[in-house]
């Protein structure tokens, strides 16, 4: 192996998870597979393999993304790496204003999905303040004033 290349224990360990979840992430497509490796051979990581790994965990982890919702922002993360490359070719003004396009509406769809997660964080915190306050106010009810005393 290269000085580049890793086992899935190192991986996981560098991403900050298991080998189980390494293993799991490959199998539902949202890292790459191993199809590109013989039966019973070890699959070899890069540095990309556990920068993606630890971008997944950590949209996972900030968003509370379901799988399915994971993939998708992982698939339009990939449609825009794609986009990106197309784009540095192109020559024609045309060409280049369609990729933009594209590439825009993927982003959309990675915004639309930041932007529900915060309206729904924003909507928990509105609650929670209310009921502190209302604990604030009863608590208050309670303890005598200076003035009673």
């Amino acid at each position: 192996m290269t000085a580049r290349s890793m086992r899935i224990g190192e991986v996981a360990e560098r991403a900050g998870t298991t080998v189980r979840t390494v293993r799991y992430y490959e199998e539902v497509g949202l890292l790459p597979g191993s199809e590109d490796r013989s039966h019973g051979q070890h699959r070899s990581y890069s540095d990309a393999d556990v920068e993606r790994l630890r971008e997944i965990l950590q949209l996972k982890e900030l968003l509370g993304l379901s799988l399915e919702e994971l993939r998708g922002l992982v698939e339009a993360e990939e449609a825009r790496a794609v986009i990106r490359e197309r784009y540095r070719t192109a020559t024609e003004a045309a060409e280049r204003e369609r990729l933009l396009v594209a590439a825009a509406r993927h982003l959309d769809r990675q915004l639309a999905l930041v932007r529900d997660r915060r309206t729904a964080l924003e909507d928990l915190e509105g609650r929670l303040a209310e009921r502190r306050e209302r604990v604030a106010v009863r608590l208050a009810e309670l303890r005598p004033s200076p003035a009673r005393r």
